[in-house]
């Protein structure tokens, strides 16, 4: 019952019959805000008549705008909203509408009103709020205002869009033609674009390939070249471009940087080189004058032999030291062999000297000088070399007499003076051993002098004598002390090794040294027990470790020995065209294993080090002799590169040629390094030279081309501003067609594409005008002729009345050409001929011929005639061109010559002829 009287009670718009509703709707007052509210309500209504009548009272677009937010607007409140702020209902102003349509986001009501809008600014305000390229091509394409669609046309800026506006665009011309041009731009950047990201890749690749090529003269040159060529291209590069590029880069600088250590490691390999060869030459001359101080004496003590043994060996431990990393030359290797080759034959000598001793002594006693000379012989003493003492006595006694003559006394004593001043030198300079072995030797040639020339130098002997003793006291005074510390040392070492064998083996080597540089200074056999106990402890830890590094020092032999054999395979068949490079890469290989295979068995390295030493002389003799051949090979490359820079032929074919003759400097390898810096510097200045006028030539035909190009579209500009008035100017169109196959073939482009379009446009519209003036022409002619004409219709007319036959005179001042003079000569014998039947189908065909001409449509009836028409005109093109000017006024003159015609025949023709004649004698726009 509540329901009910709801229902009653309730007000009419809320009535559930629409038409009730619909009815209400008129008594709401859109002041008042409750019947307001009604009416917004009843916008919503479901049914579509009520929705009409209520909006037909709401006139305020900002509320209506907030009823379509809320929920699913209706269409009818859309399209009164659009009319509202369209301008086409309701009194608001421009400005609030503006206002309200800049807050719009829905595209379709800003789509309507960008269409509907009674303002440009209005229209102009929809389209800035539309954003999807899909509304903008809809405006562009259909909007009603120009300003409209173009400013919605230029804010299309995808390829697709453009595209979509060059074909849809139809309603405005320049709406299309402008998206065409901009499409094409787009193309023209895209292609651009891509071309220089193709370049861009090609010289990535190419840089890419540069950084995996080994090194070369040309390397660095070329690494920067493709550097500023990247820095050339306008186009930033993308991330992936730019890592590989800085990739590449790096990898570049690492070889380069790889080549200049290796140079600075050859440079310094060849420096330690002269200084070890600096090291060898100064030791061989230590032994040298050692050997040379043994023959200037005049006796061999045993002093001398230990201290030439000494030095031998040190020289020894020195030379292997070195040659362990650079191996001596031949000469130094020579004078090395001499001097140890005189070295063995003295200690050899004492050998047997020494073996035969107790011999010599006895036959000595026994006065048995046969024996004592065969021992003497037998002892093979050097010639030259200072004697013993033993050996002196045996040879005075054999010789039987006195050891010296009283002419060589002043020679000696001279020589004793000198010995004196150089044993002072040594005592000043601290020297005590060469100081007290020469002080033994004065002393032995003291007792062989007489006393009385001797005499005033024996107290300078027994000075400098003195001085001796002292500086033997100091050095014991010295050396006393610093033997007990060798002696503490020792032992210490010997109870308490270090963790290492090696460093266990350095010390007590070193603390033997120390020991033996000591010699006899405050020597006593407590300190040297002592000292020699400790050193047996050492030398018993250290059997097992000596063991293991004699076993080593066997291996490394054997594979130094296994490398020798290598090396010597190689250059008993050395390659033809070997590489020096590669050899060089051998030989440094070759240096490395050999220093990694140290240290060998002493007895054995001074062998398999001079086995070593040749191979690798004939090796850097094999790379010299290479080096020199590949510089032969330059040289000529050079003399080629030279006459080919002299000799006549194009720029691009020589500079072809000089990249083949890089090439294959690249494949020769180096020369010696002296010569292949000055030989690649002449080699680089004529490939300069031929590249440069490579260049020039390219210069000078740019310039051409670009001349070329100019005068071609100077051509065109005057082409494109003559337009012919009369038919006689076509001269100026063949001599401008003269003119442009002059200037062809123009240089490959876009440009010359355009350009070429362009001109064959020109030209045929030109060539249309000028036919077309031709035929304009014609037709006037025929106007001119139309007296003569009816002058032979009223002749013709005249006699088919049964009249006499007339003939029809040329007017004054009319010039014919032949053909139409010819053709009224035929109309006049016509006439005489009297009435012809064919005289209808003649004018139907010209008629019918006209029109095809004239481009009109030809009756049905006059089909089979065009067909007819059609074949003899494609019969006629066959054997020559006729134009169409030439084919006008071949009609018109059959057309004069056409007769007697009948009155009533031609008055039915004559009109349809004119208007065709007419359509041919209007001129196409200039």
């Amino acid at each position: 019952m509540s329901g009910l009287l709801r229902r009653l009670f309730a007000p009419r718009w809320k009535h559930p019959d629409p038409e009730v509703r619909r009815q209400a709707v008129a008594r709401l007052d859109p002041a008042r805000d409750d019947q307001r509210r009604a009416l917004e309500q009843l916008a919503l209504d479901p049914d579509p008549g009520v929705r009409e009548a209520a909006l037909a009272h709401l006139e305020d677009p900002e509320r209506l705008l907030d009823l379509c937010r809320e929920g699913d607007a209706p269409p009818e409140l859309r399209r009164h909203l659009v009319a509202l702020l369209a301008g086409r209902h309701g009194q608001h102003d421009l400005p609030t509408r503006i206002a309200l349509v800049e807050r719009l986001e829905d595209p379709e009501l800003l789509n309507e009103l960008a269409l509907q809008g009674d303002n440009l600014q209005l229209r102009l305000a929809a389209l800035a709020r539309l954003e999807a390229e899909e509304d903008l091509i809809r405006q562009a394409c259909d909007n009603g205002i120009a300003a409209v669609r173009h400013a919605a046309a230029a804010r299309v800026e995808s390829e697709a869009g453009l595209s979509r506006l060059a074909h849809e665009a139809r309603r405005d011309r320049q709406v299309a033609r402008k998206a065409r041009e901009r499409l094409n731009r787009l193309r023209a950047d895209a292609a651009s674009l891509a071309a220089a990201r193709e370049r861009r890749e090609a010289l990535l690749e190419t840089l890419e390939q540069h950084a995996g090529s080994p090194w070369e003269p040309l390397y660095a040159g070329r690494f920067r070249h493709l550097m500023r060529e990247w820095t050339k291209f306008e186009d930033l590069p993308d991330a992936r471009q730019e890592r590989r590029y800085q990739d590449a880069c790096l990898r570049c600088r690492k070889v380069i940087g790889d080549h200049e250590a290796q140079e600075h490691a050859r440079d310094a390999d060849h420096r330690q080189r002269e200084s070890a060869d600096q090291t060898r030459e100064a030791l061989i001359e230590a032994l040298e004058e050692s050997l040379e101080g043994l023959h200037q004496g005049d006796r061999l003590t045993d002093q001398d032999i230990a201290s030439l043994r000494a030095h031998k060996r040190l020289l020894a431990t020195r030379w292997q030291a070195l040659s362990d990393h650079h191996l001596a030359d031949e000469a130094l290797r020579e004078r090395y062999d001499r001097a140890l080759a005189a070295y063995e034959g003295i200690v050899q000598a004492r050998v047997r000297l020494d073996e035969r001793a107790e011999a010599i002594e006895q036959a000595l006693a026994d006065g048995d000088d046969k024996r004592l000379e065969a021992l003497v012989e037998a002892c093979g003493w050097p010639q030259g070399l200072a004697p013993a003492p033993l050996l002196q006595r045996a040879r005075q006694r054999l010789a039987a007499e006195p050891p010296r003559d009283d002419g060589d006394l002043d020679a000696r004593l001279s020589r004793f003076v000198e010995e004196l001043d150089q044993l002072e030198r040594l005592l000043e300079s601290g020297a005590f051993k060469g100081a007290s072995r020469l002080h033994q030797r004065l002393r032995q040639q003291a007792d062989q002098l007489p006393q009385a020339p001797l005499q005033p130098h024996q107290a300078r002997l027994k000075r400098l004598a003195a001085r001796l003793a002292e500086l033997r006291d100091w050095r014991g005074f010295v050396a006393g002390p610093k033997r007990d510390q060798l002696c503490l040392a020792i032992e210490g070492l010997a109870d308490t090794p270090p963790p290492t064998e090696a460093e266990l083996d350095r010390r007590h080597r070193q603390l033997v040294k120390e020991w033996k540089a000591l010699g006899d200074a405050a020597a006593n056999r407590e300190q040297s027990a002592r000292f020699r106990a400790a050193s047996d402890r050492i030398h018993e830890r250290l059997a097992p470790w000596r063991e293991r590094q004699l076993a080593e020092r066997q291996r490394n032999l054997e594979a130094r020995e296994a490398l020798c054999e290598q090396l010597e395979t190689l250059l008993e068949q050395p390659a033809h065209e070997a590489d020096p490079d590669a050899l060089r890469e051998i030989r440094d290989r070759s240096r490395e294993q050999w220093r990694r295979f140290a240290p060998v068995p002493r007895e054995e390295a001074e062998t398999i080090g001079r086995r070593f030493g040749r191979i690798r002389h004939d090796l850097q003799a094999l790379i010299d002799r290479r080096a020199r051949e590949i510089a032969e090979a330059k040289r000529d490359m050079i003399e080629q590169t030279r006459e080919l820079l002299a000799r006549d032929m194009p720029a691009s074919k020589r500079a072809d040629q000089a990249k083949a003759l890089q090439r294959r400097w690249r494949e020769l390898g180096r020369a010696p390094k002296g010569e292949e810096q000055a030989l690649w510097r002449e080699f680089r200045s004529l490939c300069d030279d031929i590249f440069a006028s490579r260049e020039a030539a390219r210069d000078d035909q740019v310039q051409r081309n670009r001349a070329r190009l100019d005068a071609m579209q100077a051509l065109i500009d005057r082409l494109d501003s003559w337009h012919p008035s009369h038919s006689r100017e076509a001269s100026v169109l063949d001599e401008a067609v003269r003119e442009a196959t002059a200037l062809e073939p123009l240089p490959s482009g876009r440009r010359s594409e355009g350009m070429r379009r362009r001109w064959s446009g020109i030209v045929r519209v030109r060539r249309e005008r000028l036919a077309r003036l031709s035929l304009a022409e014609e037709a006037e002619r025929w106007q001119a002729i139309r007296p003569l004409l009816n002058a032979h219709l009223q002749a013709d007319a005249r006699r088919l009345a049964g009249g006499p036959v007339e003939e029809v005179a040329l007017p004054d001042g009319l010039a014919l050409p032949s053909a139409l003079r010819d053709a009224h000569e035929r109309r006049n014998a016509a006439r005489r001929g009297g009435a012809d039947d064919a005289v209808e189908e003649r004018l139907a065909r010209l008629r019918a011929h006209l029109s095809l001409l004239a481009g009109g449509r030809v009756n049905q009836r006059d089909d089979p005639l065009r067909l007819a028409i059609q074949v003899e005109r494609l019969n006629d093109s066959l054997g020559q061109q006729t134009s169409r000017a030439e084919e006008l006024h071949q009609i018109l003159a059959d057309l004069l010559a056409t007769g007697p015609m009948p009155e009533g025949l031609w008055e039915r023709e004559v009109g349809e002829l004119d208007r065709m004649l007419e359509s041919l004698a209007e001129l196409p726009p200039p």
